[in-house]
């Protein structure tokens, strides 16, 4: 999977960070320390760490991934990240 969002809203910007969906690579997910949870109400999963985006920034670069853009929408920060 070359591509991977992640996000966090501005409010609580030290985290926690989702950085990706149900059909996510689980290693990825494992090696970022990911928690796969289900908000009440919806009807998808989302993986998400209690650190803050910088950090979860460091350890994909670590495993080659680059951050291709950054955008707020809203009270939410997004970044996408693409791996050569």
């Amino acid at each position: 999977m070359p591509y991977i969002l992640i996000s966090t809203q501005i409010r609580l910007e030290s985290g926690p960070t989702t950085v990706g969906d149900e059909l996510s690579d689980p290693e990825l997910m494992e090696f970022l320390g990911a928690q796969k949870v289900t908000e009440l109400g919806n009807n998808f999963s989302e993986y998400r760490v209690q650190t803050m985006p910088r950090i979860v920034l460091d350890k994909l670069a670590s495993r080659g991934y680059n951050v291709v853009s950054m955008c707020g929408v809203g009270q939410t920060l997004i970044w996408c990240l693409y791996k050569p």
